[in-house]
């Protein structure tokens, strides 16, 4: 059997609720790749149903557990999508095309988020959400970082055009669930910070942050186009570094 030349992978803890979604519209890939960090759900038997190409294990950490996805992959180019986001087929279309003639070693994916069913497309970014992400690449050009949560990356290859068509991302379904992933993204983030032996700067410096990250997420990014979603996506980045701080300062584990 020849090597595949587009793979796609994604990597889940106990997603049974819309795994099949997801792996529904990934068809379009030569083989598809599910990493399962520590599931105690069907999410195995849903994916068993798609593939064959499962790996299983526990990772504690969001970088080891991608890079351990994209090791398994056997393909040429290889596309990174998480549960929640789902590929329309102009997408796909896209994907296969820019694989097939694209001389540079990773592109740009531009993302449509929604929280419940209204899409939410302005004020994205400063850690608490992405308007686009590097989700198509080469393999051996990406490699992720060792933290829990937003892990760095590294690159050794030419970046190229963004694509025009969009994913979509089911990132909330209302503003509780907003409020628990600022909780757990912080959370995660300040077991980071006392690992590396720091806090993030200063209590007055985190302070300031929820101000420019306020301004950045809600004016630059025009967060107040979305009304009172972009007003929350605007407060939670701000918040993010300010309770990461806290967190990593006051608590224990």
């Amino acid at each position: 059997m020849s090597a595949a030349k587009l793979s796609a992978v994604i990597s889940v803890h106990n997603e049974e609720n819309q795994l099949a979604l997801c792996l529904e519209r990934l068809r379009f890939a030569d083989e598809i790749v599910v990493l399962l960090d520590d599931c105690g759900d069907e999410s195995k038997a849903i994916a068993a149903s798609f593939t064959d190409r499962l790996v299983e294990g526990a990772w504690a950490k969001e970088g080891r557990r991608r890079n351990a996805g994209i090791a398994a992959c056997r393909g040429e180019w290889i596309f990174e999508v998480d549960a929640d986001e789902r590929v329309p087929q102009a997408l796909a279309d896209e994907i296969r095309q820019v694989v097939e003639t694209s001389s540079f070693g990773w592109h740009e994916i531009p993302v449509d988020n929604y929280i419940g069913a209204r899409l939410v497309r302005w004020g994205w970014g400063a850690s608490y959400g992405k308007a686009a992400y590097p989700g198509l690449f080469r393999k051996g050009v990406k490699q992720w970082g060792d933290q829990r949560v937003h892990p760095g990356l590294k690159w050794s290859g030419r970046k190229g055009p963004m694509l025009a068509n969009r994913l979509q991302h089911h990132v909330d379904r209302n503003i509780s669930d907003m409020i628990k992933r600022l909780d757990s993204y912080s959370t995660a983030r300040a077991k980071d910070l006392r690992e590396a032996g720091e806090t993030w700067g200063s209590t007055a410096t985190n302070f300031r942050r929820l101000f420019t990250r306020f301004f950045k997420c809600y004016v630059l990014r025009g967060g107040y186009r979305e009304g009172v979603w972009g007003f929350l996506i605007a407060l939670f980045a701000g918040l993010y570094p300010l309770l990461s701080h806290l967190k990593a300062k006051l608590e224990d584990g």
